[in-house]
């Protein structure tokens, strides 16, 4: 396999891998992103090959999907708990033989480079190859240095954040603290992601209410005992290391109402009553009273709008969320955004790290609005735009108007364990090569190039996401 610095011109080239040499090294900070807690809690070996890197990875089962196989062939499983593809060679074999449907994708790049660089397997897949690359993987994933820990140490992890519900116990976090992995300063944290008891449209949201209440000690038939309810659980998230909230939210809607109007809002949804707007209103409201907890506790605010959650709906009630069945909206930011930053943009106790799905929004709102208030930074390219070619024009669309230094760094945002650094590493490479496009175009001294880049990869995200400091 090669080397690419993902710059063509041979001069850059030179320089890119200068620069990327820069931050190669450097410890990787993970401060959002989908890995289960349990992986590291238990730190059992992983299963085999297919269920490790096909089963849960949404960006491979939805290709296929596209071309006629269903996830049940893939091991996905069944919200009815029924029968699925349980032969992980199989699953793996299937893969192969539809390998071609994945050429020019990101997820053929993170795959053939993890095979490559974590299990030192560089067979090329293919039908042919099917078998030998399965088994090669399997007997690593068998040795004591493939265990999820070990792993970790030797990606090179400092910190990586998971994502919980307030409903979660956070007993794996727990357990990760009493092994000497979690807590504050700790190499495995949570972030708090408030979406199941914040969206009153989620068929699950008054049970989800209710089970917070429960783990908070609070009684949120009220919306007062809701927000003391909320409060409550963002303490037990930060007692287990939390820096970060985290807000998927439909759009970017920010909503003030006043406290009679929330709570009558929030009384009507306890009774079933509540509207697709009173829904939105909710949601946009709850942005604004999640910025005022963070004045008090400090926890990053994470906003994450613009997917159609569960679009394919055959999709969703067969299998479920989180299975490749969302698609990216057309998201506006500039009067959505309004209320929450009227209030809190200009207060410096405040951060916000702001995500799209809408690269168009990126020099037409986005730069222009982390250019203008303190509070608020672009969060990397994120899910549909984390592949080379977006990152790439992230970086020069957004540039112009907000810097670099009202970026946060880059987040991987991933369920697949085994593909963080390669994730991080392409993203490095990306970085790389736009720094020294500057550089051969006499637009940045080299030196500043080099310190930007060691910011990008590693002092930004620590400090904006508050990982222990930074320059």
């Amino acid at each position: 396999m090669t080397d690419p610095v993902f710059a063509t011109d041979p001069a850059q080239a030179g320089i890119a891998r200068d620069l990327y040499a820069v931050a190669r090294d450097l410890p990787l900070l993970c401060p959002h992103g989908h890995v289960d807690p349990a992986l590291l809690a238990n730190d059992e070996p992983f299963p085999d090959p297919a269920r490790l890197l096909i089963v849960p990875d949404h960006y491979v089962t939805r290709m296929l999907l596209s071309q006629g196989i269903p996830p049940d062939r893939l091991g996905v499983p069944r919200r009815d708990g029924g029968p699925v593809e349980t032969d992980g060679r199989a699953i793996w074999r299937l893969l192969a033989e539809n390998w071609h449907l994945f050429r020019g994708t990101p997820s053929r790049l993170w795959l053939e480079r993890t095979f490559r660089t974590v299990f030192g397997v560089g067979t090329r897949l293919s039908r042919e190859t099917a078998d030998d690359v399965y088994d090669a993987i399997a007997a690593r994933l068998a040795e004591p240095g493939f265990r999820p820990r070990a792993l970790f140490e030797r990606f090179g992890i400092e910190v990586l954040a998971t994502t919980e519900f307030p409903t979660d116990d956070l007993s794996r976090h727990a357990k990760l603290a009493a092994d000497g992995w979690g807590g504050p300063g700790g190499r495995v944290i949570s972030t708090f992601r408030p979406d199941n008891v914040v969206d009153v449209e989620r068929e699950d949201w008054a049970e989800a209410v209710a089970r917070m209440g429960e783990l908070a000690g609070e009684d949120t038939g009220t919306y007062a005992g809701y927000l003391s309810a909320l409060r409550r659980r963002r303490e037990a998230f930060i007692a287990v290391g939390t820096t970060s909230s985290d807000h998927g939210h439909p759009t970017a809607r920010t909503v003030a109402l006043s406290p009679a109007d929330a709570a009558a809002l929030y009384d009507r949804a306890l009774h079933g009553e509540a509207t697709a707007a009173d829904a939105e209103a909710f949601r946009g409201h709850m942005l604004l009273e999640f910025a005022r907890m963070s004045l008090d506790d400090g926890l990053v605010m994470q906003l994450h709008p613009g997917a159609v959650r569960d679009h394919n709906r055959r999709l969703f009630a067969a299998h479920g969320r989180d299975v490749g069945g969302d698609i990216p909206q057309a998201t506006s930011y500039v009067d959505a955004l309004r209320p929450l930053l009227d209030a809190y943009g200009m207060e410096p106790r405040l951060t916000v790290v702001l995500y799209t799905l809408d690269e168009t929004a990126f020099s037409r709102e986005l730069a222009p609005l982390a250019g203008g208030y303190p509070a608020l930074f672009l969060g990397a390219p994120w899910w549909f735009l984390d592949t080379p070619d977006a990152m790439r024009r992230f970086r020069e669309a957004v540039t112009d108007s907000a810097g670099f230094y009202n970026t946060a760094g880059f987040v991987d945002d991933t369920r697949a364990f085994c593909s963080i650094p390669v994730r991080h590493d392409i993203a490095r490479r990306v970085d790389a090569a736009y720094l020294a496009s500057l550089v051969v175009q006499d637009r940045l001294p080299l030196d500043e190039a080099a310190a930007t880049m060691a910011d990008l990869a590693y002092h930004l995200p620590k400090r904006i996401f508050r990982l222990g400091g930074g320059s």
